[in-house]
């Protein structure tokens, strides 16, 4: 589940429909409106159902049981086959406490994907960030997406992006921060979309739209795979998930861990600074971990991921196996 804000005007629906034009993709879509009518919606083009909309006010006013997740629960099945959920809140909603609603969100099988936040990039500092501390919204993020900087004078660009890095590192230094125009950055960077299954060679309509957005795209995602056999060092691996490689947004894998005389096998997955680990199912079989981000160096994201899948013999201590257990009551 994908939680999507941003003030009003900056591009939160553009982004949301060139995810839903990307091949391969089938998503989900909350829609969150702040008033009678239902504008947003109105918008959103491609959505695998009609989108499942809360009324009465932002996302963040709604009561313990304001109908989230019965919208998530109406998504969530498995039969829909969807690569994500996505949440858009209304521009006048607050990403905190957005974030800490979805954050208590108990639906059995929806995890947190994160929060992508949206700046105008022309209008920002004007609206959002006007004061001498920068808003409590960027503690909340994981990803911010810097739009509209085709509305930016070429020479002005990256002084406009370094301007918001700063700002959002001083509320935490891990959230990610990527410039855009027309809300086009890679699906990639945010979901797994499932293996289209359209006729080889032919061009459906949404690759059609997006091949005539790819010169114009800000945002790819590199992505890095390392395996092993074995066994790994728990503490190495908890290493790279609470310090990942520069640039690193999402690491997803699957591991194998010694318990005594046992073996389990865990799925890990990272997004921004959150980290999800549970059993894996019955077939699953470690070690596995690709890292996806933006501007990756490679060969040091890969030896960082050599190092947390170095196979051990011994089983993992009573400390490892702790900070295995505090996660996954996390991830529950």
């Amino acid at each position: 589940m994908i939680a999507l804000t941003g003030h009003l005007g900056a591009g939160k629906t553009t982004l949301l429909n060139h995810l839903l034009r990307s091949p391969g993709t089938r998503l989900g879509v909350v829609v969150n409106d702040f008033g009678e009518l239902n504008v947003d919606a109105g918008l959103v083009a491609g959505q695998v159902d009609e989108p499942a909309s809360i009324a009465g006010g932002c996302i963040c006013c709604l009561p313990d049981d304001g109908g989230l997740d019965d919208a998530l629960a109406k998504l969530a099945d498995p039969a829909r086959r969807l690569d994500a959920i996505v949440v858009e809140a209304s521009g006048l909603a607050d990403p905190v406490s957005i974030a800490r609603i979805i954050g208590f969100s108990k639906l059995s099988g929806v995890r947190s994907g994160g929060l992508v936040d949206v700046v105008d990039a022309v209008n920002h500092f004007d609206t959002v960030d006007r004061t001498e501390l920068p808003p409590v919204r960027y503690g909340a993020a994981s990803l911010v997406v810097v739009n509209k900087l085709d509305q930016v004078p070429d020479a002005e660009r990256a002084d406009v992006l370094e301007r918001v890095r700063q700002r959002v590192a001083q509320r935490n230094p891990r959230v990610q921060v990527v410039g855009t125009t027309g809300g086009r950055i890679d699906p990639a960077l945010l979901f797994d979309p499932l293996e289209s299954s359209e006729e080889a060679g032919q061009l459906s309509f949404r690759e059609l739209l997006l091949d005539s957005e790819l010169e114009h795209d800000h945002v790819h995602a590199d992505a890095v795979t390392v395996t092993s056999t074995g066994c790994i060092d728990l503490d190495a691996l908890f290493d790279l998930l609470e310090r990942p490689s520069v640039g690193v947004f999402r690491l997803k894998g699957v591991v194998a861990v010694r318990h005594g005389r046992s073996v389990r096998n865990y799925v890990v997955n990272l997004v921004g600074s959150a980290i999800h680990i549970a059993k894996a199912p019955p077939r699953a079989v470690g070690n596995c971990l690709v890292a996806i981000g933006m501007h990756l160096d490679v060969p040091a994201v890969r030896a960082d991921l050599i190092r947390a899948l170095q196979p051990v013999t011994a089983p993992a201590s009573a400390a490892a196996l702790r900070r295995l257990q505090r996660y996954r009551r996390l991830s529950c």
